[in-house]
């Protein structure tokens, strides 16, 4: 796993891909630490961006590599190699590189204004983690549709879909819900409604973190009423891994009886 792994995240970081995205990041952060001035309003309008883009990027990314990477693991897999170890070698390799684009995009204008030597490090940090849960997670999501579908068609309007309905059309049906049941006491089931869409969980908990109660909206003041500031952020995060711990399951599940 490992080996192969290694392969995919040396292809991967020297894909022109790969050097556009760390160049976006590098390019968005600078603009808007430059614009702001301010480490705490930079790190919100970062937290806008990558809970847009990241999803994205994730999405898209991990599709095209599959797809592109079919006849390699169709190689693969006429070795006697475990399933399980390629698999999780090109996933990793993939979300690894990700990773890394957004880590160094993002980090490096942070640090040389001063961000390690600043009180809002640690939020700068919870921004990061957020970012590379996500990228863990979506780049996972495309991954496993991609093998689902061998149709190209399929597999990209699918993964398009679950991108587009996390990020924009949740929004609209949760508030829609929250009207047609406003006689109702909403507060549970808009907590169980969060907790089924890793971009809102990310979003609720980077605004916790940073205990700014004008920017939470609804979900956020309804996580920060029920269970207060740090066990909501507990919550958020578990719920955060279960996004990803509970897909690498069924991808690894999946793969063991597919017929390639």
């Amino acid at each position: 796993m490992l080996k192969i792994l290694k392969y995919s995240l040396f292809d991967l970081v020297r894909s022109n891909w790969s050097i556009a995205y760390l160049t976006f990041y590098l390019l968005v952060s600078s603009s808007i630490l430059y614009m702001n001035g301010d480490l705490t309003k930079s790190i919100i309008s970062m937290m806008n961006v990558i809970l847009l883009l990241i999803p994205l990027v994730a999405t898209v990314f991990g599709a095209i590599y599959m797809y592109n990477s079919r006849e390699f693991s169709e190689l693969l897999l006429s070795h006697p190699i475990k399933r399980k170890s390629i698999f999780l070698g090109q996933y990793f390799g993939l979300a690894i590189s990700l990773s890394l684009s957004f880590i160094i995009g993002v980090g490096l204008p942070f640090i040389f204004r001063g961000i390690f030597g600043s009180p809002q490090l640690s939020n700068f940090l919870v921004l990061i983690g957020v970012g590379l849960i996500l990228s863990f997670i979506f780049s996972l999501l495309s991954f496993f549709v991609a093998l689902r579908f061998e149709n190209r068609i399929k597999g990209f309007g699918l993964s398009l879909f679950i991108w587009l309905f996390m990020s924009i059309i949740y929004d609209g049906l949760l508030l829609l819900i929250l009207i047609w049941f406003e006689s109702y006491p909403t507060e549970k089931l808009a907590i169980a409604l969060t907790l089924i869409n890793p971009i809102d969980l990310g979003r609720v908990l980077i605004m916790l973190f940073l205990d700014t109660s004008a920017l939470m909206g609804y979900t956020g003041a309804v996580f920060y009423k029920f269970f207060g500031a740090w066990q909501g952020i507990l919550i958020s995060l578990s719920s955060l891994l279960v996004w990803l711990i509970l897909p690498l399951y069924l991808l690894l599940k999946y793969t063991k009886r597919k017929d390639f």
